[in-house]
């Protein structure tokens, strides 16, 4: 395939990248013409590429960070949203990191790639953004969990980023009684919990009185796939990386993605 026709299958999501990394438009969309222009002039920079998005990502972010003065934030413009102003506050390269991940999707792998580190460098971005990004939306996070280590593990990575653990529950029961005592502003949650009740009907119930962002963490990620789950919730399944729990709490929190209850019957 012609570079330029590689170039216009991937040019909106480049520019939605473009945009969150810079915080404005305009400015990102100087960064994509000056990817463009390169590749015009060497179309072998994506055009032999095994993986041609990772490679135009790469030569985007080779740019970046070649023109952005001393690694410091681009200046936002006068339409810039509440989201643009948090995100250019994250430092650099753990904001790449970050969004390459939670905003383009790109597995741990790619990224690594598009950025010239390895993965564990990789995952120390992801969650050194984790923190910076606590430091402006910190919040209770209540984990329906019951596997002690599993809960113990969640515990430590979601106070090191920064946010304060409302509860642990290993029950149904526990997890409503948890919320009325602290409500949270997030919930991590397995699907199979110790009594043999539902993680999911236990979320959806708390969900009847406040919305907030839910992610379902489980070894049995084929019992999410129902009628009765929440929309939006994310789903990771277990063993899990640190570094993906902590680029999605980042993602729910920041994007402001509340979860809300399906109704039982609905379409999935």
């Amino acid at each position: 395939m012609p570079s330029s026709q590689l170039i216009a299958q991937f040019l909106p999501y480049l520019r939605r990248y473009a945009r969150a990394l810079t915080g404005s438009q305009g400015s990102g969309d100087a960064y994509v013409v000056a990817t463009i222009e390169a590749v015009l002039r060497e179309p072998e920079l994506i055009g032999g590429a095994a993986k041609p998005r990772v490679a135009l990502f790469r030569l985007f972010s080779s740019i970046w960070n070649s023109l952005a003065v001393n690694g410091m934030s681009d200046p936002l413009d006068t339409g810039a949203t509440a989201l643009d102003r948090r995100l250019v506050h994250i430092t650099p390269r753990p904001r790449q990191a970050f969004l390459l991940i939670a905003l383009e999707g790109f597995s741990e792998t790619e990224a690594a790639a598009i950025l010239g580190v390895d993965v564990a460098a990789l995952r120390q971005l992801v969650e050194d953004a984790g923190r910076e990004m606590a430091a402006q939306i910190a919040t209770d996070v209540l984990i329906i969990e019951d596997e002690m280590l599993i809960a113990t593990d969640l515990e430590t990575l979601v106070e090191g980023l920064g946010h304060q653990v409302a509860g642990v529950a290993r029950t149904h029961k526990e997890a409503t009684t948890l919320s009325k005592t602290r409500r949270p502003g997030l919930i991590l949650a397995d699907i199979q919990l110790a009594d043999g009740s539902s993680g999911i009907d236990a979320v959806n119930e708390l969900l009847t009185s406040f919305e907030v962002p839910v992610i379902f963490i489980t070894a049995y990620p084929e019992r999410f796939l129902t009628g009765e789950r929440p929309e939006p919730a994310f789903l990771l399944t277990k063993p899990f990386q640190p570094a993906m729990v902590s680029a999605v709490i980042s993602q729910a929190l920041f994007f402001e993605r509340n979860a809300v209850r399906r109704e039982r019957g609905s379409v999935p």
